[in-house]
């Protein structure tokens, strides 16, 4: 069960990728947090982390079952073991779940609340399909089930919290690709990672600052003149589903089988940011309000970007709330109601530990009962699929990842929600540009996200 403020808050972690890594490492230096046990099917990736966390060779033990690992924590030592489901029967306060594997994550998030342990949800992928009952069966359990400080859907759902709690009215929230495209005026290139874009001197009016007249039309030219730039992922979609879910926000035009369901992904400077995403009442894009989003961070190498960080466009009710908004720090629109309330990264597992030790020591999460399943992120084919053929993640080429309404998986009908759906055998002809239905694949034997996405829908009336 949780630990007291004044105690040593223990974790235990499964899968050690990148982002796991850090939360190790890191821990470190955090007074109070003590990550004692990794679990990982490779060994190895494991003790990388211990060693990079400067744990000592010796010190650390694999054990193979719960008496071994229970002894060698009572000796002081750090333990790996394989069987993540080992945790759940260990001396730990909160588990970190970073497998990223759909049917894992659902597996030990539920085998974690079940044994009265904090769960802190790095994996989206099974988040995205049945968070909000796992957040509602850890509230039941007198548990914490919460996203992470240091990924961007649970930074952007703190934003927002924050900011409605203070009154602001949330026009758009949403995050920025990790990647950031530079436009060089004198080397007269756009360039980014492995992207470079080269310019003749009049293209640079497509990079100018956007003019409020037209607004919505510059914008257009200069995304087609950036056709070439990389488009928004399928993970990024996986994100933006949890936090609209999370926050009550809306996809400005969402998916209905035919058309619909792409973000706005405008590549814009941050100052353009509270023009761009705003109504089209206030002279943005927005066709509503409360709308979910993303952007990809255009920069001059001389001025701040927003590479991986998280934003809100709010509008405050009076004249003189307007007015401190856009004298204090915050960049507006021209007509100064809407305002920008922005964080320019994110720190992975460097700031997760906040997240552990405030579950543990508080029982919180930033999950509220608000946390309800009203989006999903659906896969259609960007190819003719055939039966036999497996669904790949929201990484796969083969299929598009859009913003729908949640539907229950009862209907062989239903869109197949893509983290529900990867791994899973196609037993019918998908043409491209169709949404694959539910019906269209073999549900894995004894699959615990399937049957807990059917708990979901039930609970939560999704039809």
């Amino acid at each position: 069960m949780s630990a007291q403020s004044s105690s040593t808050v223990r974790v235990g972690v499964i899968g050690t990728g990148h982002f796991a890594t850090a939360v190790v490492t890191q821990s470190q230096s955090i007074p109070l947090l003590d990550v004692t046990t990794v679990a990982d099917l490779n060994p190895d990736a494991a003790r990388r982390a211990f060693r990079l966390a400067g744990v000592p060779d010796d010190t650390i033990e694999w054990c193979e079952s719960r008496t071994d690992a229970l002894a060698a924590l009572e000796k002081g030592r750090r333990v790996i073991v394989e069987d993540a489901l080992l945790l759940m029967e260990l001396p730990l306060d909160v588990i970190v779940e970073s497998t990223g594997v759909p049917e894992a994550g659902a597996r030990h998030a539920q085998a974690a609340i079940a044994a009265g342990k904090h769960v802190a949800m790095v994996s989206k992928e099974p988040d995205s399909v049945v968070g909000p009952l796992l957040a509602h069966l850890a509230r039941q359990a007198g548990v914490s089930y919460t996203p992470v400080d240091g990924d961007q859907h649970g930074l952007l759902i703190e934003l927002v919290r924050w900011c409605r709690g203070l009154g602001l009215e949330v026009l758009c929230a949403g995050k920025a690709r990790d990647g950031e495209y530079f436009y060089d005026r004198t080397a007269l290139e756009v360039r980014g990672g492995d992207y470079v874009q080269r310019l003749r001197s009049r293209d640079s009016r497509w990079l100018s600052p956007l003019r409020p007249l037209n607004l919505p039309g510059l914008l257009r030219e200069r995304m087609d003149f950036l056709a070439a730039l990389p488009g928004v992922g399928g993970w990024d979609i996986t994100e933006l589903v949890i936090a609209a879910n999370a926050l009550g926000l809306r996809p400005d035009d969402p998916y209905d089988g035919t058309g619909g369901g792409r973000l706005h992904g405008p590549a814009v400077y941050v100052p353009e940011i509270p023009q761009v995403f705003c109504p089209q009442t206030m002279g943005g894009i927005l066709e509503n309000r409360g709308v979910i989003d993303i952007l990809t961070s255009l920069r001059i190498p001389e001025a701040a970007g927003l590479g991986g960080g998280v934003f809100a466009v709010v509008h405050a009710a009076t004249d003189y709330s307007r007015q401190i908004l856009a004298t204090k720090g915050c960049l507006t629109n021209p007509a100064g109601d809407a305002a920008l309330i922005y964080r320019p990264y994110h720190l992975c597992g460097v700031e997760t530990p906040v997240t552990l030790l405030a579950a543990a020591q508080q029982g919180s999460s930033t999950y509220s009962e608000a946390y309800r399943p009203q989006w999903d992120a659906v896969m259609v084919a960007k190819r003719d699929l055939a039966p036999g053929e497996i669904l790949g993640t929201d990484h796969s080429p083969d299929v598009e990842v859009l913003v729908a309404p949640a539907q229950s998986i009862a209907q062989a009908t239903a869109w197949l929600p893509v983290h529900l759906g990867s791994g899973c055998k196609l037993t019918a002809h998908v043409l491209a540009g169709a949404p694959i239905p539910v019906g269209a694949v073999v549900p894995p034997a004894g699959s615990a996200l399937w049957a807990l996405r059917q708990q979901q829908d039930e609970m939560f009336g999704i039809g």
